[in-house]
């Protein structure tokens, strides 16, 4: 469900509240400690019916505070939580925020499978069983949710960057930039505001001495940029972000996403990331890099032995 992201600040008198939910196994402990780590004050599983004191009080918490609410709440029930929303939606005093995490059930069973977890819904069943009660009670919170987060297709690294993506505060008004590179193969990563395809460019796949370095390699950067089209590609995108980039900050963004592709999302995407990332940074701009495939290569890798 689309929404605004966060802009950093919290309102003048007025007390910022996230309510994170969702099935389990959907990540949501991910996103609470990402939460956390972005200067949130965190409460996860408070009982229902303490959440309005938080607000009772004469002066806001000096921070927003982020919620975890799950089926494992003592006194958790949908409509309890549907009352709670409605109930800080009209209070003048608080911002509230709806995040739910979703997933699909396949995924969810696969997760319990990996952990060997019982469900909270289906301690003595199994788990499908248990996901698929859980989903359902869930289902009038979903509805009311302000940002609907799925999880499915998401790594905890992809998650916390969506997370940082709307909730991030780090005290600036100036606008983040996230330049990334990616693999058609994989699809596209979530949450990009705009995409770039290279597969058009000299792929180094294709040269032995190279296809097993990446697009920071300076020899595979030669062989890309011996293309033609690169350097008309980069400068006129370049110049692009250059122009978009202001229009956005008046817009009132927070963040914005750029992400280039290429086939395998090893070589050339990842040399116009690099390239493009540092001449935005140059110009100005609060810019993080990253590279989806590398990661995933990366992660993958059996642990190096010590001796």
């Amino acid at each position: 469900m689309p929404g605004s992201p966060r802009q950093g600040t919290q309102a003048q008198g007025m007390q910022n509240i996230v309510l994170v939910t969702g099935p389990s196994g959907a990540g949501r402990s991910t996103t609470i400690h990402a939460l956390e780590d972005f200067g949130y004050e965190v409460i996860d599983n408070l009982p229902i019916s303490l959440v309005p004191r938080l607000v009772e009080g004469p002066q806001p918490l000096g921070r927003p505070v982020a919620l975890g609410l799950d089926v494992r709440n003592r006194d958790f029930n949908a409509t309890a939580v549907i009352e709670l929303i409605d109930r800080l939606t009209r209070d003048p005093a608080v911002m509230l925020e709806v995040l739910y995490l979703d997933c699909s059930p396949t995924e969810l069973i696969r997760r319990y499978a990996q952990t060997r977890r019982r469900h909270p819904m289906a301690p003595g069943e199994t788990p499908a069983e248990g996901i698929e009660r859980e989903i359902d009670i869930l289902a009038p919170v979903r509805a009311r949710a302000d940002h609907l987060i799925d999880t499915t297709e998401m790594s905890p690294h992809d998650l916390k960057a969506e997370i940082a993506r709307w909730f991030h505060r780090d005290g600036s008004d100036r606008m983040a930039v996230s330049v990334q590179s990616f693999s058609y193969k994989r699809g596209l990563p979530r949450g990009v505001d705009l995409v770039f395809d290279c597969r058009f460019l000299a792929n180094p796949h294709w040269v032995a001495g190279l296809r097993d370095k990446d697009g920071r390699d300076p020899g595979v950067l030669e062989h890309i940029a011996a293309d033609p089209h690169f350097a008309p590609f980069v400068q006129k995108v370049t110049d692009l972000l250059l122009f978009l980039l202001p229009a956005q900050l008046d817009e009132g963004k927070a963040h914005v996403a750029i992400a280039f592709g290429c086939t395998g999302g090893q070589h050339r995407s990842v040399a116009v990331t690099e390239i493009v990332g540092n001449a935005l940074a140059e110009n100005g701009w609060t810019v993080s890099k990253r590279h989806r495939e590398l990661e995933r290569r990366t992660a993958a890798a059996p642990p190096t032995k010590a001796g």
